[in-house]
């Protein structure tokens, strides 16, 4: 039997339609060992619609169907707020949510668009416990630096002071906000390049960094009467910000350090914050159901990212290993790539991309570990060569840092 005809075998195909789209869902998640607390979904590039569609529809099948009562996209924490509260209570304006509720530029996108209209309307009049809640877990970063701490730490302790009193609560505000200075000075886009520019390593900031140790020391200490005296969600909202600005004070000393490891450590520190962020909404949402995350494949997988980039070669373990570590089977992640029909059968040995579009009609979950052993009689597969720098395409050598890829076909590389 010829290799792709062996995958096609392997593949759990499906159209264009979610109900389609459930069945291998479905044939795939009986496969698990334990239903999962995280049901990761990757993307190999930002900006091409075809992948959040698809995490679009994974979720209204796995909401009705395997009861997911929330999902988790790579976007900023403190932003994704906005998002929550309108898709749980139909306040605001779409527009205004998508502008400031996503990082990244993501708001723009068509499918975060219907992502938050479905969850608006799903929630609609429905009771609070089946909502579908929603979370950014990426830190509040750009690729053009990191903004100040000021409004995550001084809204962890204003929460601190409010219901357990100045007296209890280390440190006061006024003395944290003198010690934040200007934002702008925090937020300088050079920094993110030359460290010279940071002030994340000023004698202001390791002192801070102690206040921020404090304060998220008080959070676990008074966390019973904390919940009690407010909510769950108003006790992890606050923690997201004492967490948030723990995280973002040790990533402006990563970036003040003149270390050569200096991008590679920030951009550990990075998915480390990642990670943290989808254990809390694992531990959250434990009682309600499981969670769909949704980023690129490089912060979901289990092995260690990699990424070239203007001659350094960085490597740091990604949101997705910190968070298997920690959860085990319950972390379960299915990769996503794509390829295109135009390649000529004798080519169909060459690549990953290319077997897995001759092996399938349309879209299809490929389980990883019967893949990995069609694919282990073919050594030399590869993954696709590319130009394009945002693209990771998915290797052989990856697929044990996976549970399954989700393949779409295309008929040509223009219509991504």
């Amino acid at each position: 039997m010829s290799l792709h005809l062996s995958v096609r075998d392997i593949g759990l195909h499906f159209g264009d339609d979610t109900a389609q789209l459930g069945v291998a869902l479905a044939r795939f998640l009986t496969t698990l060992d334990r239903p999962p607390l995280l049901l990761a979904l990757g993307e190999p590039t930002h900006g091409v619609e075809m992948f959040p569609r698809l995490r679009n529809q994974m979720l209204a099948y796995l909401a009705e169907h395997h009861g997911f009562r929330s999902v988790a996209v790579e976007s900023d924490c403190v932003a994704a707020l906005a998002v929550d509260d309108h898709v749980t209570t139909g306040g605001g304006d779409v527009d205004e949510v998508l502008a400031r509720g996503f990082s990244h530029g993501f708001g723009a996108s068509p499918a975060n668009r219907e992502l938050v209209m479905w969850l608006r309307d799903h929630n609609a009049g429905s009771d609070p416990r089946r909502h579908v809640r929603f979370y950014g877990f990426d830190a509040p970063l750009e690729m053009s630096g990191a903004p100040s701490p000021r409004a995550c730490l001084l809204a962890a302790h204003a929460y601190l002071t409010k219901h357990l009193g100045g007296d209890r609560v280390p440190h006061e505000g006024r003395a944290l906000d003198a010690l934040l200075g200007d934002d702008d000075a925090w937020a300088d886009p050079e920094a993110i390049m030359n460290a010279s520019r940071s002030v994340g390593d000023t004698r202001e900031a390791r002192t801070l960094r102690l206040m921020a140790d404090d304060v998220v020391a008080l959070f676990e200490a008074e966390a019973p009467g904390l919940r009690a005296a407010t909510s769950d969600t108003g006790f992890e909202r606050a923690c997201m910000f004492a967490r948030t600005a723990q995280g973002l004070l040790r990533y402006h000393a990563a970036m003040a350090s003149p270390s050569p490891g200096r991008v590679e450590h920030m951009l550990g520190l990075r998915d480390a914050m990642m990670a943290a962020n989808l254990l809390a909404v694992a531990r959250a949402e434990a009682d309600r159901g499981p969670c769909l995350v949704f980023a690129h494949n490089a912060h979901l997988q289990r092995h260690r990212s990699r990424w070239e980039l203007a001659g350094m070669d960085l490597r740091w373990w990604s949101a997705g290993a910190i968070t298997a570590t920690a959860l085990r089977d319950r972390y379960v992640f299915i990769a996503s790539d794509f390829g295109d029909a135009t390649s000529s059968a004798a080519s169909q040995a060459d690549d990953l991309q290319t077997v897995l579009s001759h092996a399938t009609p349309d879209r299809a979950i490929f389980p990883a570990k019967p893949l990995s052993a069609a694919l282990g009689r073919h050594p030399r597969l590869r993954a696709r060569a590319d130009a394009d720098p945002g693209y990771f395409p998915l290797g052989p050598g990856l697929l044990d840092g996976m549970d399954a890829v989700a393949f779409i076909k295309i008929t040509e590389r223009a219509s991504v």
